[in-house]
C-alpha cells in the first residue's frame, strides 16, 4: 500500500512537470510571435485576405439572394399569365362551340329545308308522270255496287233462296252490261282504274257464286277449285303490275291511291268468252232448284266447256303480250 502511494505521487509530480513546460513553450511562442516583426506582418495579411474572401463570399450570398428573388418573382408573374391565358383559352372554346353549334343549328335547318323543298318538288315532278283520274265514274259505282252485293248474294243462295239470288243475279248482269256501256258510250265516264275495276268486280261474283253453289252441290268442286285458282292468279298479277308500273317512291298510299293510274288492262278475247261462259254456268246452275233441271245432261256438258275455256283464258293471258300497259306521261 505504501509503494502504491509513492507511484502514485511520481505519476502526478511527472504530469505537472510536463505541463508546465509545454505552457512556457506556448509563451515563448507567443513572445516570438508578437515581437517578430516579419511574422506579425504574415499574419496580419493572412487576417486580411481572409476577411476580404469573406466579404465577397457575403456579396455573392446576397446577389444569389437577390437572383432567386427575381426569379422567384419571374416564375409568379409566369404563374399568373398561364393562368390568365388558361381562362382566356377556356372562354375562347365556349364562345367557339356556342358559335359552331349556332352554325350547326342553322345548317340543320338549311338541310331540313332543302329536304322537304326537293322532296315536295319530286312530289310535283311525279304527280306531272302518273296520269290522274276521276274514279268517281258511273262505272265504277256500278262496279263497286256488284262488288258490295256479291257476299249478300252468297248468303242467299246458303239458305236455299234461289228465286232472290236469281234476281240479283240478274241484277248484277244489268249493271254489268251497264258499265260497260255507259264507260263507251258517254264522254268522261271511261277511266284507266275502270278497266281494274270491273274484270276484279266478275271475278269477286263469279267466285261467290261458284263457291256458294258449290256448297249447295249445284257445280262440281274441282271445277269450281279451277276457276277460283285462275281467278286469285289474275288478281295478284293485277297487284303485281300495280306495284311494277308506280313510280318511285313506292309507299302503301301512292299504292292504294286510285286516282293514281298507272296502268290498263285489256281482257283477252277468250277471257271475255269464258266470262260469259261462267255467267251462263252460275246463271242456269242457279235456276235449276227453281225450274227443277239438277243434274241436267246439258247442265254438266255445260260445266265441261266452263273447264276448257277457262284452262283457254288462262293460257291466252300467258302468250299474249297486250293484256295490260303501263301509262306514261302525256306530252
Amino acid at each position: 500500500m505504501r509503494f502504491k502511494t509513492i507511484g502514485f505521487i511520481k505519476q502526478i509530480h511527472s504530469l505537472c512537470c510536463t505541463s508546465s513546460r509545454q505552457f512556457s513553450t506556448l509563451i515563448n511562442t507567443k513572445r516570438r510571435i508578437n515581437f517578430n516583426p516579419k511574422l506579425s506582418s504574415l499574419v496580419c495579411v493572412y487576417s486580411s485576405d481572409n476577411k476580404k474572401h469573406f466579404l465577397d463570399i457575403d456579396k455573392k450570398a446576397d446577389a444569389l439572394k437577390d437572383a432567386l428573388e427575381q426569379k422567384k418573382f419571374q416564375i409568379k408573374d409566369t404563374e399568373q399569365r398561364i393562368r390568365k391565358k388558361g381562362v382566356e383559352i377556356v372562354r375562347d372554346l365556349k364562345q367557339q362551340k356556342e358559335i359552331t353549334g349556332q352554325k350547326f343549328k342553322v345548317k340543320k335547318e338549311h338541310l331540313v329545308k332543302d329536304i322537304l323543298e326537293t322532296r315536295a318538288k319530286v312530289r310535283e315532278k311525279i304527280e306531272e308522270v302518273v296520269e290522274k283520274e276521276n274514279v268517281f265514274t258511273v262505272p265504277n259505282i256500278l262496279c263497286m255496287t256488284r262488288i258490295a252485293m256479291s257476299p249478300y248474294l252468297g248468303y242467299v243462295i246458303l239458305q236455299d233462296n234461289y228465286n232472290l239470288a236469281l234476281g240479283l243475279l240478274v241484277f248484277a248482269g244489268v249493271t254489268d252490261l251497264l258499265d260497260g256501256w255507259i264507260a263507251r258510250n258517254w264522254e268522261g265516264q271511261s277511266s284507266k282504274m275502270g278497266s281494274f275495276l270491273d274484270p276484279m268486280a266478275d271475278k269477286v261474283l263469279i267466285a261467290t257464286l261458284f263457291i256458294s253453289l258449290t256448297w249447295q252441290n249445284l257445280i262440281p268442286l274441282p271445277l269450281t277449285l279451277l276457276i277460283v285458282a285462275r281467278d286469285a292468279v289474275l288478281v295478284g298479277a293485277g297487284f303485281v303490275i300495280r306495284y311494277i308500273s308506280l313510280p318511285p317512291p313506292k309507299t302503301l298510299s301512292r299504292y292504294f291511291d286510285v286516282t293514281h293510274a298507272t296502268a290498263q288492262l285489256a281482257p283477252t278475247f277468250i277471257s271475255k268468252v269464258n266470262t260469259a261462259i261462267q255467267l251462263l254456268l252460275v246463271g242456269t246452275a242457279l235456276a235449276s232448284p227453281v225450274f227443277n233441271f239438277v243434274d241436267h245432261p246439258a247442265l254438266n256438258a255445260l260445266c265441261g266447256l266452263t273447264a276448257a275455256s277457262t284452262v283457254v283464258s288462262a293460257i291466252s293471258y300467258i302468250i299474249s303480250k297486250d293484256t295490260y300497259k303501263l301509262l306514261k306521261k302525256k306530252l
